[in-house]
């Protein structure tokens, strides 16, 4: 049976170490250290977060209507599966090592350095600011609904999939591995350098020198928008892109299907096998 703690308040180092079976009602966690350290099954509903580090090495918990104050920094790492709903993150570098996310209506306007070394994890209306390095070297990742802000995200991820979501962010998709984006936006220059298996089905592309060094890149009923110039430089893909493209140069092998090209540029420092066909829709071929 569980322990209920109610309308109560903690502070200082370890207050509730090594608790389990524990539901967390109108609870406030003060200043101090790893308040809930080595727990397992906790249930906090319409509680508050100040101290440092309160979730960690726990192993499954339930987070419902909660605040995290910027003070309860890195609060949860090393855990697993997590249940996290209706909830207001303002702190910043949080889920570390973590393997079991279940996000859903949540917040986090400070998301820097977040969800690092992560796998098995599930967002679904989950909005993100200030997401530099968001989802650094995670893996088995499914998306929906989602808004972000912040450079450098989806570095290193694999297996991941994306719907309907609204992507602001430089170096995006760098070095990833089995990824598909579907009915998104994506700003941001860079995209996808260095990607393996980068699907994009329904997206709209902006931002200077996208997709470049990228290795089976596919693109499916994609537009691209005029500032998305010096495309697909050195990747083998497939494109179909709906509309124009401003530019594109020396794509290695593949092809590129779109409605017009403003500037197609083959050069002598183009890489074999150098036979990308490229096809526009007014019936020339490159």
């Amino acid at each position: 049976m569980d322990t209920i703690i109610q309308n109560k308040e903690f502070e200082g180092e370890r207050p509730l170490f090594a608790s389990h079976n524990l539901q967390l009602k109108n609870v406030t966690i003060h200043t101090g250290e790893s308040a809930l350290k080595e727990c397992s099954n906790i249930t906090a509903t319409d509680c508050r977060f100040e101290g440092k580090y309160p979730f960690w090495h726990v192993k499954g918990f339930k987070i419902n209507n909660c605040l995290f104050t910027p003070g309860a920094r890195a609060a949860l790492w090393y855990s697993s599966n997590l249940d996290m709903t209706d909830t207001l993150v303002e702190a910043p570098k949080m889920f570390r090592e973590m393997d079991g996310i279940n996000l859903h209506n949540v917040r986090i306007p400070d998301a820097q350095e977040t969800l690092w070394h992560c796998s098995n994890v599930t967002l679904k209306n989950v909005e993100v600011a200030n997401a530099d390095y968001l989802f650094m070297h995670s893996h088995d990742i499914r998306i929906a609904d989602y808004r972000q802000q912040g450079n450098y995200s989806f570095q290193y991820c694999r297996n991941v999939e994306i719907r309907n979501a609204v992507i602001d962010s430089k170096d995006a998709f760098w070095n990833t591995e089995n990824v598909t984006v579907y009915d998104s936006e994506i700003t941001g220059e860079y995209l996808g350098w260095h990607s393996h298996n980068l699907r994009l089905v329904n997206c709209r592309i902006s931002g200077t020198q996208p997709l470049c060094y990228a290795t089976d890149l596919i693109m499916e009923n994609c537009t691209m928008d005029d500032d998305a110039d010096l495309a697909f430089e050195y990747s083998t893909l497939h494109a179909t892109i709906n509309g124009h493209i401003h530019s594109v140069k020396n794509p290695t092998s593949g092809s590129i299907t779109a409605q017009s090209i403003g500037e197609i540029i083959l050069d002598e420092n183009i890489k074999q096998p150098a036979n990308c066909k490229i096809t526009i829709n007014d019936g020339h071929n490159y």
